[in-house]
């Protein structure tokens, strides 16, 4: 049963060290991380592209402004000569505010350009990881249900091995394995206690031997239940 039981606590462990947990968990939060960064680009994008419509809609203005201006003058609408002369002096105003507005519309176009550029890369980057995690719970999944098919299998084993057992001695056992380690009962093996790994001198060989095979023997070292075979050197 001990035996059992180890397989049991081996395959347990297993099951909460697999390493695709650390990778699913490191991976979750470097995803996280790229979806705050994404997030964070997507707004500077949305921003820039309204700045873009802004800086658009302004120079259409001025051109119309600019376009109705010389078409007035141009159909002789307007005669005086000091008319004419401020109307001149407008549509130089007017050209030099298109080419300001203009490089500020080239401006923003270039970092909008920039700023889709990083959001395309952040966005590449987040469907990289969110396909790697897919991956990696697959493979933990797969593994985690063979560890617990084996868990199925060593229980289903573990139930006959209990037959005939006396209570306490079952107590006894239990106790033993939780403040040993997990080990409550060690062969003993070549006149060596397994649990400790301490040779057992020739005295207590002697009171061991002397005892019936069916009476509870326990290592005087590690107080664990000592299971004899017939390879104990008794």
């Amino acid at each position: 049963m001990q035996a059992l039981d180890a397989q049991v606590d081996q395959l347990r462990h297993q099951r909460t060290h697999l390493p695709e947990l650390a990778d699913v968990t490191a991976l979750t939060q470097s995803r996280g991380e790229l979806v705050d960064q994404m997030r964070d680009a997507q707004i500077v994008v949305d921003d820039l592209t309204a700045a873009q419509a802004k800086a658009d809609a302004d120079v259409e203005t001025v051109r119309t402004r600019r376009t109705r201006d010389r078409d007035r003058m141009d159909s002789g609408q307007i005669s005086h000569p000091k008319d004419l002369e401020r109307m001149q002096h407008e549509l130089v105003s007017l050209d030099r505010r298109i080419a300001t507005l203009e490089d500020e519309e080239i401006e923003v176009m270039e970092q909008l350009e920039e700023a889709q550029a990083r959001l395309s890369v952040l966005t590449g980057q987040v469907q990289e990881a969110e396909a790697r995690l897919v991956e990696l719970s697959t493979a933990r999944d797969e593994k985690a249900a063979a560890i617990d098919a084996e868990l199925a299998e060593v229980g289903a084993k573990r139930a006959p091995a209990l037959e005939g057992m006396p209570e306490d001695l079952l107590a006894l056992y239990e106790r033993l394995r939780t403040s040993k380690g997990g080990v409550g009962a060690a062969e003993l093996r070549q006149r060596r206690c397994t649990g400790c790994q301490l040779t057992i001198d020739n005295a207590e060989l002697a009171i061991i031997r002397a005892k019936p095979s069916n009476e509870v023997v326990r290592c005087e070292e590690c107080t664990r239940i000592l299971v004899r075979t017939g390879e104990s050197g008794l």
